[in-house]
């Protein structure tokens, strides 16, 4: 998939991708119970969401890397995946734009790119594939096909179930997480 030569840093990129999400993902779970502060950052009024840092973070590997001659350097690398790992943290936000962190989008996306990079970074050039591994592609992709179009079945029906409990369609009235635990924007 890489040449041998990238092949590391890609399996970089993965591991500070995965790490990122995880902590990030950890962190609003405590502020939300409110077993840590809130540190999150606001600008008069308005909360900055983590996928704006994970934005930047990108934009900043990218001018390094288009910038500075050279091969890429693993601090690149892990930057990037940091970078990633928050901004698509948040992919279900900016895929539907109603400022709902808690969306499976976020957290199909990241298993999708886990997926991509742990194949460039660990599997064979596909040069080298065997009939199987064509088959373990192709056997993902359907998937991952059916997994989408499920999720667009499921998710009309997931909204009218919502917006039935209790008149209201509150999480809290549907066992999900209380009002008062919601970090307002």
């Amino acid at each position: 998939m890489l040449p041998p030569n990238a092949r590391p840093l890609a399996r970089l990129v993965l591991m500070s991708l995965l790490i990122a999400f995880v902590v990030s993902r950890v962190l609003s779970i405590l502020i939300m119970l409110h077993k840590m502060p809130d540190v999150y950052l606001h600008v008069r009024g308005t909360h900055v969401h983590h996928l704006n840092y994970g934005i930047f973070l990108l934009a900043g590997v990218g001018a390094w890397l288009l910038f500075t001659p050279g091969p890429a350097a693993p601090a690149a690398a892990v930057i990037y995946g940091i970078g990633l790992g928050l901004t698509f943290d948040e992919f279900g936000m900016w895929l539907h734009l109603n400022g709902d962190y808690w969306q499976r989008a976020s957290f199909d996306a990241v298993i999708v790119l886990a997926v991509a990079l742990g194949l460039a970074g660990f599997a064979p050039p596909v040069t080298r594939w065997r009939p199987r591994q064509f088959a373990t592609v192709l056997l993902f992709l359907l998937l991952l096909a059916g997994t989408i179009r499920l999720a667009a079945k499921v998710q009309p029906r997931i909204q009218r179930w919502g917006a039935g409990v209790g008149g209201s369609g509150s999480l809290e009235e549907s066992g999900g997480p209380r009002e008062a635990d919601q970090i307002s924007p």
